[in-house]
C-alpha cells in the first residue's frame, strides 16, 4: 500500500495541462455512457466488476499477492475485448443514437402527409380505446424498421382508421403484433418488436408497452400502445413515455402525438418555448 501511494504520489506531481485535459476527457466519455446505460442491466454488471476488481487490488496490495496482483494487471486489457461482448446490445443502442443524432426526425415542420397519418393514427387510437382493444402500431421515422418489417406479414395499403381498428379487433389473424406505418401507408402487421431492457421505465409494464418502448430505445419511431386492461394510450418516443387517460379524446391524443414530433421552437433567450412532456404516469397494460 505505501508504494501504491508514492506511486501515485509521483504521478500527480508530474502531471501537466495536457494530462488534466486526457483525465477529464476520459471522464467526460465514462460519465456519458453512465448516462446512456442508466437504467439497463449493463450498470449492475459494470458495478460489479468493478467492485470485485478493486477489492481484488487492494487485498492483493495490501497483503503483497504477487500472482493475484499480475493475474489483475493482466486481466485488465482483456476487459476491454470481454464488456463489448458482454454490452453489445446496450453498446449497439448507444450508437444508434449517436448514429441519427440528438433530434431523431424531428428536423423541420411537420408536413400535410404527416399530419394526416397523425390524425388517423389518433382517431383509430381513441376508438381502440374507448372499445378496449389492444393495439401497437409503430410510425417510422428516419431509422428504416425493415429488419422487423421482412419478419412480419408485409402489406401496401392505405392509411384509415377504420382499417387500423379492424386490424386489431380480437379474432383477426392480424391483431397480435404491431402494425407499422411508413410514409403514410401501412406496410407490415404482427411485426415482433425489442423488449426494453430499462428496468426502471418499463416497470409494472405489459409486454406490448415493453415493446413500444423497446423499440424507441432503438429508433427515432413514435409507438403508439393501447391497453386492453385499462383503455390508456400510450405514446411512446425515444424512451420517453406519456400514458394518456381512456377519456381523453382523439384531438387531445393528436396534440401529443404532434408534441413528440415537431421540433421545439426557441426564443430569443435560447429557451425552448415548448414545454416537455408529463412522464409521471407510466404506461401499464
Amino acid at each position: 500500500m505505501p508504494d501504491l501511494l508514492t506511486t501515485l504520489q509521483t504521478t500527480l506531481s508530474q502531471l501537466g495541462l495536457r494530462g488534466v485535459v486526457d483525465i477529464l476527457v476520459v471522464a467526460g466519455i465514462i460519465y456519458w455512457l453512465l448516462v446512456m446505460f442508466k437504467g439497463t442491466t449493463a450498470v449492475t454488471l459494470l458495478r460489479a466488476l468493478a467492485m470485485v476488481y478493486l477489492a481484488g487490488f487492494l487485498v492483493s496490495s495490501a497483503f503483497q499477492l504477487t500472482i493475484v496482483g499480475w493475474l489483475l494487471r493482466n486481466s485488465l486489457p482483456a476487459m476491454f475485448v470481454v464488456i463489448p461482448i458482454l454490452f453489445q446490445p446496450e453498446l449497439r443502442r448507444v450508437l444508434e443514437q449517436v448514429g441519427r443524432g440528438f433530434h431523431g426526425w424531428r428536423g423541420g415542420p411537420l408536413s400535410a402527409a404527416a399530419l394526416h397519418t397523425i390524425t388517423t393514427v389518433a382517431d383509430a387510437s381513441s376508438i381502440l380505446s374507448k372499445r378496449r382493444v389492444g393495439a401497437l402500431i409503430v410510425i417510422e421515422g428516419e431509422t428504416g424498421l425493415q429488419e422487423y418489417v421482412e419478419r412480419s406479414v408485409k402489406l401496401d395499403a392505405d392509411l384509415s382508421a377504420e382499417l387500423l381498428v379492424g386490424l386489431f379487433l380480437t379474432g383477426f389473424p392480424f391483431h397480435d403484433g404491431a402494425t407499422m406505418i411508413r410514409r403514410g401507408r401501412i406496410v407490415a402487421c404482427r411485426c415482433v418488436l425489442p423488449l426494453s431492457d430499462n428496468v426502471h421505465e418499463s416497470v409494472g409494464m405489459g409486454t406490448r408497452h415493453r415493446a413500444a418502448l423497446g423499440i424507441s430505445e432503438r429508433t427515432d419511431c413514435v409507438a403508439i400502445a393501447v391497453s386492453e386492461e385499462r383503455g390508456t394510450v400510450s405514446i411512446v418516443h425515444n424512451g420517453q413515455v406519456v400514458a394518456l387517460l381512456p377519456s381523453e379524446n382523439a384531438d387531445q391524443i393528436r396534440d401529443h402525438l404532434i408534441g413528440f414530433l415537431t421540433p421545439p421552437r426557441r426564443n430569443g433567450r435560447g429557451k425552448s418555448d415548448q414545454a416537455p412532456h408529463s412522464n409521471e404516469e407510466s404506461a401499464h397494460g
